[in-house]
């Protein structure tokens, strides 16, 4: 039991990281099949690819085109529940209401999919279609309703625009929430929050123009949505536009501003697409800025004429990544600390759910000697294809564009990425990562790729099955306390490097009811992978509001910032606050709250705000200390009325008694729990016990 201790050995001061920043805390431990996807906390030993500046743009072109050219935009505008809570497609049809367009340029629109409008000019019994022109806004029709997140429709719309309103150039706004490769964009409050995936999209464009990679029907598609801006995304639009405008990352809840956006074009309607994706990106930043929401967003011009380059220097990376792992299957473990050390989007963890979504430059940087054949030469391609971004200061390692990553080993999930990639290596790498061995598809697929890389043609590739560490061996794994007071968790080379990250699981012992009160997955410790050990550097303080301690898991990770979800209660509902903590101010701030990524894979675009008065109650979890009682219930405890003096910091522990644990976790995401070290604090002082 608890209470039944040896002596403790108390704590002689920090290791001396020099760092007064935040503890880098933590997830939930329920149980091994919960999945995690924050970032690991040893970064990995490997050298990264040596560029001056990765992720700089390539440019804009300067060359336009005649000014007296016309230009329709089609705008399709599924307002869902952004609307039906926050009127927020009203408020850009405003926004668009407010600028005077020129003769030659003209909006279609396409209003449906929210059960109610805050103005009139939607409806939930049918779709509505307007065009906004020099003499205003006039309603053109309404149509049976119909479900905005089918290809029909999509379809439908873009043959009525094409036949009624022609211009010499044309562009597609695709308005609503987004989920990246996997779940698509544009989900349908009318019909259960349905979406159009990447493959719909592409059906209903296929369904309406010829793909010309030489003459694509349109200048540009952009997506005011969050987390499009993928390399998949921009396959299905190959061969249909010359220019993409989409954001890697959630989307504050004002979205673009279309009164800088279409006056932007008014004032020159000579532009071609990349130039009005950078009025775009542009009059978006300064619009954040303006609300105080830019910390983390992002929005990038994308070249699609080019990304048939960037395609194959995709699967090239693929291949070698696919090719190491068939090789040596620990690959998989040390490509995946990496990946959880890039920059993820959407909230790749429990509390938010996972798009498994992951910046494609900053993986491969990252990567450096793991894939020395590829990885420079897809930053290249790259750099070729994403021509302008803007991001704020929390994400300013993102190169553009995302990619697909399967942090939480969702099976379902991969299925359907699995069905956009076909046949190609990163939807091989993933099967074998996810199912533990390849199966005989898998196994005469890879050995035909190995027949067209050098460095393997000569090979005879045999896969063979991921190597898992024995579960009975690192469960209740021996813990030792330093002289010094702490604790090491010595794994040995061997099971380490069958590992792709460990943890510590840090609780409350609430003596009075002989509970664990979960204050998280935290990963703060110091690990020498290559010996296998990892020793902890708990020091007692931990996140707060206003003198409330929290529960807060870290989403994002880098030499600069770090980002947390902390999950509360706000005025009654769930949400999760997104928190960030800066090391050159050595400051956190909440950025405003979420409310995740639901069943369907719809990310929250609206970032909510804080307001003075609003009542946050912090969440936590419990679990009874009683044998054979394994139920975690959760509950709320304590209640903060929010301030214009209303901060979050760091605040020492009160005095008690807590439970630490280091949590490995192997390629599949399995996780091992070892021995719990029991630690005391009293009067600042910490001790620990075996």
């Amino acid at each position: 039991m608890i209470q039944e201790l040896r002596k403790g050995k108390k704590r002689r001061g920090c290791f001396g990281c020099g760092c007064t920043g935040p503890l880098l805390i933590i997830a939930l431990i329920i149980a091994a099949i919960w999945i995690f996807g924050d970032d690991t906390p040893q970064q990995p030993t490997y050298t990264t690819i040596d560029l001056d500046n990765p992720f700089e743009a390539s440019g804009i072109p300067t060359e336009g085109y005649n000014p007296n050219d016309t230009w329709s935009i089609y705008w399709y505008l599924c307002g869902s529940d952004l609307e039906s809570k926050w009127g927020c497609a009203s408020t850009d049809i405003q926004e668009l209401m407010a600028v005077k367009l020129p003769d030659n340029v003209q909006v279609v629109i396409e209003l449906g999919g929210a059960e109610t409008w805050k103005s009139n000019l939607g409806s939930n019994k049918y779709n509505t279609r307007y065009l906004y022109d020099s003499t205003g806004m006039h309603k053109i029709g309404e149509i049976s309703r119909a479900n905005m997140g089918s290809a029909k429709t999509l379809e439908a719309f873009l043959k009525f625009c094409n036949n009624e309103y022609p211009a010499d150039h044309k562009a597609i706004i695709m308005w609503n929430h987004g989920g990246g490769s996997v779940a698509g964009a544009i989900f349908d409050e009318l019909y259960g929050f349905d979406s159009l995936s990447l493959d719909e999209i592409k059906a209903a464009l296929s369904a309406v123009h010829s793909p010309s990679k030489q003459n694509p029907p349109y200048e540009m598609i952009g997506f005011d949505a969050c987390l499009m801006a993928t390399v998949d995304t921009a396959n299905a639009l190959s061969g249909f536009t010359r220019w993409m405008v989409a954001s890697e990352d959630l989307e504050p809840g004002i979205g673009w501003d279309y009164t800088g956006a279409m006056q932007a074009l008014a004032n020159n309607p000579g532009m071609n697409g990349a130039q009005w994706g950078k009025e775009i990106c542009d009059s978006f930043e300064k619009a954040c800025i303006a609300e105080k929401q830019a910390s983390t967003i992002t929005l990038s011009v994308v070249n699609i004429m080019r990304i048939e380059e960037l395609s194959k220097a995709y699967d090239d990376v693929g291949a070698e990544a696919l090719l190491h792992a068939c090789t040596d299957t620990r690959f998989f473990n040390d490509f995946g600390r990496i990946a959880k050390s890039a920059q993820s989007f959407g909230g790749n963890n429990f509390w938010d759910g996972y798009t498994n979504m992951v910046d494609l430059g900053d993986l491969i940087v990252k990567s450096g000697s793991l894939l020395p054949d590829y990885g420079s030469s897809l930053i290249g391609a790259l750099k070729d294809c994403v021509v302008y971004k803007v991001n704020g200061p929390l994400r300013s390692s993102t190169s553009g564009l995302s990619c697909y990553y399967n942090f939480n080993s969702d099976s379902n999930d991969f299925r359907k990425f699995a069905n956009l990639q076909g046949g190609r290596p990163f939807r091989w790498y993933f099967d074998y990562k996810i199912s533990g061995d390849l199966n005989k598809e898998g196994r005469t697929y890879v050995q035909t790729l190995a027949s067209q890389y050098s460095s393997y043609s000569n090979q005879v590739i045999a896969p063979e099955e991921i190597a898992l560490p024995d579960a009975d061996s690192l469960e209740d794994f021996p813990v030792k306390i330093t002289d010094d007071g702490y604790a090491v968790l010595n794994l040995g080379p061997k099971i380490a490097e069958r590992l792709s990250g460990v943890y510590c699981v840090i609780a409350f012992y609430d003596e009075a009811e002989d509970e664990l009160v979960y204050l998280g997955r935290d990963n703060d410790l110091y690990g020498d992978w290559d010996k296998g050990e990892f020793t902890d550097n708990f020091q007692g303080y931990w996140g707060s509001i206003d003198g409330h301690v929290v529960y807060m898991e870290l989403d994002t990770a880098s030499d600069k910032y770090q980002v947390y979800t902390v999950p509360v209660l706000l005025n009654g509902e769930q949400y999760s606050l997104r928190v960030s903590y800066t090391y050159a101010t050595e400051e956190y701030f909440i950025l405003g709250a979420l409310q995740g990524i639901d069943e369907n894979g719809k990310a929250d675009k609206f970032l909510r705000q804080l307001e003075v008065g609003d009542v946050l109650e912090p969440l936590f979890y419990t679990m009874s200390m009683d044998e054979g009682n394994d139920d975690i219930l959760e509950y709320s405890y304590g209640r903060i009325v929010y301030s214009n003096q209303t901060r979050f910091e760091e605040d020492m522990l009160e005095d008690g008694r807590y439970v630490y644990i280091f949590e490995m976790v192997d390629t599949m995401n399995n996780s091992y729990y070892s021995e719990a070290v029991v630690i005391d604090i009293e009067d600042g002082e910490i001790y620990l016990y075996e």
